[in-house]
């Protein structure tokens, strides 16, 4: 009798699925479906745009922007199991234009004889240079390919613009801790996928400590998991108990005193920001990198220290504040653990600096004048005259104007007539200060009394 050949189809189905079983944690608990997807329901909840277009099965083609483990990919792979739509995935850094074109040929003999669409999904499409972008440009116009591109990076840099007119920008949070907990807890709990025949038990703080360290990112927080949940020894009754410890060596990274949403958080934001404004930069260092290497977000620090250059430095160094400013743009734009030196430097910059309070002073008694006084009307000779009605009204009418004026200077008031005569800014004599104190104190001595 002659033995029967099993079919390749038998063979990849039996593949897929020993793929399936051994594949880590976070690919097996990738939500199936919009019910069991967490977070970002700003774009994906039932009242939302995106969410009705995948489900009437009018689906444009889409770039996702957003962090790490944030659930770009597991988007596209939802989008394409609502819509009915054949799976096409390749990824940016091994893909080339002969790939993207096998997946084209492949969608146009699919469609012309299923009728089906193909979901092309390219991850970290930024990392493809113009030429490939160009390769499928007519394809996503022409309707042969839904394009779904996921980037790290924003795409209005990264991404051609037409290839990006003809698409939809959808931008995503990092996950939130008690979104990652919910994400951890159904893991734990899940006997078909995740780690729920374990028995796995996790102390509190070691996953406290989890949440804070995976910073929004679900991928990280379940590899950790995974490893420490399958390293940990069972106790007699076959439960495993997961340490901070065990967290710590998943991670490789030391739990720090520090809670983004309690105290110590406070504590140490005001000890960073007094060490900057006591001028010393090794205290500012240690309280930065307390903060950094505790998992604080970075650009939570980078816009305390962009307020810090305004109201404690302020003029006397009004390059701080451009130096602060360029510290969020490289946080932003390179990301963590890179950008920590970016922020070390806006740190010791400011530390440094002189240090002036008039600006934030000024400010603060503009508040109080705004809050205690009526809306005063502005001086007519100020108003522009853009009617003939205005202008007879007396819209601009006796206006000096400036560049008319030796040195370019002219006397006027220009507070309302109420506040006529009121001095906010009084710059210190420290740094620049110096130079706009001297400049002003001459400006004044003109006769500020007296101005119209």
């Amino acid at each position: 009798m002659k033995s029967q050949k099993k079919s390749p189809d038998l063979f990849r189905h039996v593949s897929d699925r020993q793929l399936a079983n051994d594949a880590p944690l976070a690919a097996r608990m990738r939500p199936r479906n919009f019910a069991e997807f967490v977070g970002q329901e700003h774009m994906i909840g039932e009242e939302h745009v995106l969410r009705k277009s995948i489900e009437a099965d009018q689906l444009p083609s889409i770039i996702f922007w957003g962090p790490p483990g944030s659930g770009k990919t597991t988007l596209a792979h939802i989008i394409a199991s609502v819509t009915k739509s054949h799976f096409s995935p390749i990824s940016a850094v091994a893909a080339g234009v002969a790939d993207l074109r096998r997946v084209v040929d492949e969608a146009m003999e699919r469609r012309g004889m299923y009728q089906q669409r193909t979901v092309l999904f390219i991850d970290e499409i930024h990392r493809f240079n113009k030429a490939q972008q160009d390769a499928i440009l007519p394809y996503v116009e022409n309707g042969t390919i839904t394009l779904i591109g996921a980037t790290t990076e924003n795409p209005s840099f990264e991404v051609i613009a037409p290839l990006l007119s003809r698409c939809r920008v959808f931008t995503l949070n990092a996950l939130t801790d008690e979104q990652v907990r919910l994400i951890v807890q159904q893991a734990l709990e899940d006997k078909e996928r995740g780690l729920g025949n374990m028995k796995v038990e996790l102390d509190d703080d070691a996953l406290d400590f989890l949440l804070v360290m995976s910073n929004g990112d679900a991928r990280v927080a379940l590899n950790a998991l995974e490893l420490a949940a399958t390293t940990a020894l069972p106790s007699k009754d076959g439960k495993r108990r997961i340490k901070l410890s065990d967290i710590e060596d998943a991670l490789q990274h030391h739990a720090l005193l520090y809670d983004r949403a309690g105290e110590e958080h406070y504590n140490i934001i005001s000890a960073l920001h007094k060490s900057l404004r006591d001028s010393d930069p090794d205290g500012a260092l240690y309280w930065l990198g307390r903060m950094l290497e505790a998992g604080e977000d970075p650009l939570y620090i980078a816009r305390r220290l962009v307020r810090f250059a305004s109201e404690d430095v302020g003029m006397a160094d009004p390059q701080a504040l451009v130096i602060a400013t360029s510290a969020q743009q490289a946080v932003h734009f390179i990301g963590m653990p890179e950008g920590n030196l970016a922020l070390a430097q806006a740190v010791v910059y400011l530390a440094t600096a002189p240090k002036s309070n008039s600006l934030y002073k000024a400010y603060t008694s503009v508040q109080q004048d705004v809050e205690k006084t009526r809306a005063e009307p502005v001086p007519l000779h100020l108003r522009n005259p853009v009617t003939p009605l205005m202008k007879k009204m007396g819209y601009g009418k006796d206006y000096k104007y400036a560049h008319n004026f030796p040195r370019h200077f002219v006397r006027q008031q220009h507070l309302p007539d109420r506040l006529k005569g009121r001095t906010y800014y009084e710059p210190s004599n420290q740094g620049f200060e110096q130079e706009i104190e001297e400049r002003l104190k001459k400006w004044r001595s003109k006769g500020k009394e007296d101005v119209k």
